[in-house]
């Protein structure tokens, strides 16, 4: 059996192709994202296609001859309108676009409850209402669908318009139960993730190197396949370092509502529980491009440093506090800096900031967790497994290659055409870090000194 998967991130496309004993190849493409604005966020959607391909162009071609199923794993909250033949309308708006704080703050008291998804600016039922008032050409004339980048590329491949349930569940235009609420007409078929949607046009089967008629996937959103990547339970959640942070804990039924957690629908059933942090990889990003370094540096810089980072605080909230906190008029915040400080110190609070972030959102989603994993290239990162494990006072595991999207896509697809891929044997665990005794006892002190500093300061920029 050949799988290839296409995970269609928020900065890069991968491509990968599995066998029944694992990883054979991966292929890797960036997409461009621009911010036209301050807190802008777009994508040109041709880029997913280009990325597509040239991630495919890296795997074997003779392998590629031998797929059996494409499947898919695909950024959430991304969308472009597109015509009836799927030709987008001007950009995409990019999942942490925050042009929409107003039309989030009008989805109501009842939209979380309703719905399951955080009243935020990231949520596409906020950027659909910005768009409405400010762009309401792209919304008429041969506008027929809002798209996302798997939604798209599915399209392209089969002809046909789907988008999948665990993707859609995120958009804030369906309830929990499935009901569609304002603005769900402009979706397209909602399937189940496992679902074959078609099979591979002879056009695009040709560019993307594999036979036609190969069976298409509908594939899942890249926190549901994720879990399942690592599978994830709620004695075991997964904590993800990407551009962003989040923790992840799947469910069996609808959780009791928590205004700080989203829920959405589960790849192979079931539900999600999920807080989504401001920031993670992107803030030592943002640090690199002050100090004129790279992010790994920082983070091999960050790791001779202390915990408590010399007395520095940080609140990693650049474009605003996600989970737990949700209030988007706060900014990444630095206390306690005095001239000593280095970037190493600052990459450290940082990094202990998105921690102390992640415990809190654990202590709401997965109270009784007994260890943690881990998801994301941030597991790759020692600084940051350490960090996290003292933190939570948990052990850390992670696997070997740590393309747990991927390997969740894999694990879909493979479902969908009546075979098993076992995610331990495919991704088997390489390391689990039991916490340090000193680290755990420094980061009790500074969690709550952190939890002062973070309330302290929503309360002086919202007033209250």
């Amino acid at each position: 059996m050949r799988i290839l998967t296409i995970d269609l991130g928020t900065s890069a496309t991968k491509a990968a192709l599995w066998s029944e004993d694992g990883l054979i190849a991966m292929g890797r493409a960036p997409v461009d994202v621009e911010h036209p604005r301050p807190g802008w966020v777009e994508q040109d959607p041709e880029g997913w296609w280009t990325s597509t391909l040239a991630a495919c162009a890296q795997l074997p071609s003779e392998e590629r001859m031998q797929v059996d199923a494409v499947g898919f794993s695909t950024q959430r909250d991304t969308f472009v309108p597109v015509t009836t033949a799927g030709e987008p309308i001007g950009r995409a708006i990019g999942s942490a676009d925050r042009r929409a704080t107003a039309e989030a703050a009008g989805l109501g008291e009842d939209f979380h409850v309703l719905t399951g998804v955080v009243p935020d600016a990231g949520t596409v039922a906020a950027k659909l209402a910005w768009m409405r008032r400010h762009e309401p050409e792209r919304l008429s004339g041969g506008q027929r669908w809002i798209l996302g980048p798997r939604d798209l590329i599915a399209f392209r491949l089969t002809g046909r318009a789907i988008t999948d349930a665990s993707v859609a569940s995120r958009t804030g235009l369906m309830a929990l139960d499935g009901a569609g609420l304002e603005g769900a007409e402009l979706l397209p078929e909602i399937v189940g993730p496992t679902t074959i949607v078609g099979d591979v046009l002879p056009a695009p089967s040709a560019a993307l190197g594999v036979r036609p008629g190969t069976p298409v996937v509908a594939g899942a959103g890249d926190r549901a396949c994720e879990v399942i990547g690592v599978t994830a339970t709620t004695a075991r959640p997964m904590v993800s370092w990407g551009a962003f942070a989040g923790v992840s804990v799947p469910v069996g039924h609808v959780p009791a509502p928590d205004p700080g957690i989203v829920v959405s629908r589960g790849a192979l059933g079931g539900f999600v529980m999920e807080a989504d942090l401001s920031a993670a990889g992107s803030a030592l990003a943002w640090l690199g491009r002050l100090t004129g370094q790279s992010p790994d540096d920082l983070a091999r810089q960050a790791d001779d440093i202390d915990a408590g980072a010399g007395g520095l605080l940080a609140l990693a909230w650049l474009g605003g506090a996600r989970a737990p906190w949700w209030e988007p008029r706060t900014g990444l915040t630095f206390a306690g800096l005095t001239p000593l400080h280095t970037a190493a110190h600052l990459a450290r609070a940082l990094v202990e900031g998105v921690a102390f972030d992640a415990a809190r959102c654990l202590d709401r989603a997965a109270p009784d967790a007994v260890e943690l994993s881990l998801a994301g290239g941030g597991a790759s990162i020692p600084l940051w497994r350490r960090v996290l494990s003292g933190v939570a006072n948990r052990p850390v595991v992670t696997r070997t290659h740590g393309e747990t999207a991927s390997t969740g896509a894999a694990i879909v697809a493979a479902r969908a055409i009546g075979s098993r891929l076992d995610p331990d044997l495919v991704d088997p665990v390489s390391t689990r870090e039991r916490p340090f005794d000193s680290d755990v006892v420094a980061y009790g002190d500074l969690r709550m000194r952190h939890e002062m500093v973070a309330r302290a300061t929503i309360s002086a920029v919202v007033g209250r």
